[in-house]
């Protein structure tokens, strides 16, 4: 364990001190980060030891989603988005939409899968990540609209998309005996009604408390971000202790908090910023290092025709639908309907499902998520900054008399990028 954590912390400085010329690349820190765990782990020179079943693991998952779901939801600003939320409510209304073609295509291609099992393979995989391809929300060629759009969906999606993998997990369970249907009900009540619940409450208290001690100058600026993550813990804590889903509490307390203390949010992103980033990449390392090694044998056509079909006709063409009448142009609707990588959202997911569910399909279901989010990584981590710049060309080329009437440049409010 040692000498994993030494590996591990020279391969985050070796990747730090060469990452401005490697954020200019089509390399990105997901792409570098999986390859490295690949070739420091089991399946490599051994470096790096890892335990699925153990509790480090249990720890980095749990910690990992609960801050990303937290900080996420904290930094989309409700009271300014309803200035402009059209773009991100229509592709974030595609939802139900990809979890039905995703549980579909599941159901065709993957027969021994039941359907509700399928049903949580769609949802694990319905959340994107869009720093996945870092550019598509912060190069400046880009409309801001179109940037904002996905980077609003990013932040927004994977606690929407939660309580979906909540409910059929139970259903599946329930589907294969491993519960009752009254016992699964009452579960997904639980986890769901609790985790909305003590996140609304700890959320709001927790931003009221903040807010007024920094009013009065009781607090310091540093104390002022560690009281924010300590809402965040909080929440899942308080969630996990009465029986509801620590996760969804942290994505709604992460929205109650950013409501009332959008002020001090800036603090909050700035500390999910480093420790965030820390942890998602060890989250990569280990995903490369543990989990890559023990599905290269389980490749077969139908894990990759459904893998295909899941980073296109099942994202795309929802999101067309759901773009349609918006008078978007159609390389403007290709674009944010490509770029929704899968990534650290369904890897968390995955690793939950490894966790906590002991239904029949269960390594299937992380089999499938974890090719997808391989071929994601490599497919929107290089086609990123090349199709920024053929967008912005085709952009640019166009009339600027037709810009005024162009939805995709029309002003729009930014809020912080997830790196």
């Amino acid at each position: 364990m040692e000498t994993g954590v030494v590996v591990l912390a020279l391969l985050v400085l070796l990747f730090g001190v060469v990452s401005r010329p490697i954020e200019r690349s089509i390399l990105t820190a997901p792409m570098v980060f999986t390859a490295a765990g690949l070739l420091l782990g089991a399946t490599g020179s051994g470096l790096i030891e890892v335990d699925l079943d153990g509790e480090v693991v249990s720890i980095l998952t749990e910690a990992t989603l609960g801050l990303v779901l937290f900080s996420d939801a904290a930094r989309i600003n409700l009271g300014r988005l309803r200035a402009d939320a059209a773009l991100p409510a229509r592709m974030l209304g595609s939802l139900p939409l990809v979890i039905l073609l995703g549980a579909g295509a599941a159901a065709l291609l993957l027969p021994d899968l039941s359907l509700f099992e399928a049903a949580v393979l769609a949802a694990v995989l319905a959340p994107t990540d869009a720093a996945l391809g870092q550019a598509v929300v912060t190069d400046e060629r880009l409309p801001t609209r179109v940037r904002q759009t996905l980077n609003v969906e990013s932040g927004l999606n994977d606690g929407i998309v939660l309580p979906f993998v909540t409910i059929f997990l139970g259903l599946a369970g329930a589907e294969e005996g491993v519960s009752s249907v009254g016992s699964a009900a009452g579960f997904v009540g639980a986890q769901v009604g609790g985790g909305v619940g003590v996140g609304v409450v700890v959320g709001s208290l927790g931003a009221w408390m903040i807010d007024r001690a920094s009013q009065r100058g009781w607090m310091t600026g540093s104390f002022q971000q560690l009281s924010a993550l300590a809402v965040a813990v909080l929440c899942v804590v308080g969630a996990e202790g009465i029986g509801g889903n620590g996760f969804i509490a942290a994505f709604v307390g992460g929205m109650a908090f950013g409501t009332l203390a959008q002020q001090h949010c800036a603090g909050v992103q700035e500390l999910a910023e480093e420790e965030g980033t820390l942890l998602t990449l060890l989250v990569f390392a280990l995903l490369g290092a543990a989990l890559v090694p023990q599905q290269l044998q389980a490749l077969d056509l139908s894990t990759a025709l459904y893998v295909v079909l899941s980073l296109t006709v099942v994202r795309m063409v929802p999101i067309a639908l759901s773009l349609a009448g918006a008078g978007l142009r159609r390389d403007t609707v290709a674009f944010l309907g490509w770029f929704g990588p899968r990534g650290l959202a369904t890897v968390l997911f995955a690793l939950l499902v490894v966790e906590r569910v002991e239904v029949a399909g269960r390594d299937r279901i992380v089999s499938v998520a974890l090719w997808t989010v391989l071929a994601s990584i490599v497919a929107h981590g290089m086609s990123a900054v090349p199709l920024v710049g053929v967008y912005s060309r085709r952009l640019a080329a166009s009339s600027p008399d037709d810009h005024a009437d162009m939805p995709e440049m029309a002003p729009t409010v930014e809020f912080p990028t997830r790196g």
